[in-house]
C-alpha cells in the first residue's frame, strides 16, 4: 500500500481495453479493502470500517500499531 489511486470514469462509447482496465482497477482496490478487513479482529475492525480507501487503513495500521 504505498500509494492510492483514482479510478478514472469511462468516456462516452469505451473501448473494450478502457472498460477491461476500468473494471480492473476497481476490483483491485475493493480487493484490497476485503483483505485488510479480513485480516483484523473485530474491535479493529470497527475503528477502520469507517475509512474510505485501502490506502488510508494501511496508514491507520500502521500508525497505531508499529513496533508490536
Amino acid at each position: 500500500m504505498e500509494e492510492d489511486y483514482d479510478v478514472p470514469v469511462l468516456p462516452n462509447n469505451p473501448t473494450m481495453t478502457q472498460i477491461k482496465t476500468h473494471k480492473e482497477m476497481k476490483t483491485k482496490k475493493s480487493k484490497a479493502k476485503a483483505c485488510l478487513f479480513a485480516t483484523v479482529s473485530s474491535i479493529i475492525f470497527t475503528r477502520i470500517i469507517s475509512r474510505k480507501t485501502s490506502k488510508s487503513i494501511w496508514d491507520y495500521l500502521k500508525e497505531e500499531y508499529i513496533g508490536d
